[in-house]
């Protein structure tokens, strides 16, 4: 999958140092993955949570949330959200998009 917006991970963890292993990861397993269904990505990481065409993911032992926006089809993820899980709570995981 194209990971776009790596820049935001990295953004992130200059703040929150204890999530750049766990992100960095997440992003090695995306950028390899060759994902055709919701389902390939529920296989691998049975916490994701779907909301439309976005995907939920826990980090860290959900102490952070990650949301993409996924195309299948072009096989591209676009990152739309990385907080914290009280972050999380104020935002509407449908519509979020970051925003610097």
């Amino acid at each position: 999958m194209n990971v776009i917006a790596v820049r935001t991970l990295r953004e992130f963890w200059k703040t929150h140092s204890d999530a750049e292993g766990p992100l960095q990861a997440w992003y090695a397993e995306a950028d390899s993955a060759n994902w055709a269904t919701p389902q390939d990505i529920k296989d691998r990481f049975p916490s994701a949570d779907f909301v439309g065409d976005r995907v939920v993911f826990n980090i860290k032992g959900n102490t952070y949330r990650l949301i993409v926006a996924v195309h299948f089809s072009s096989r591209v993820m676009f990152i739309k959200f990385i907080g914290t899980h009280a972050e999380y709570g104020k935002i509407d995981a449908a519509t979020v998009s970051y925003r610097r």
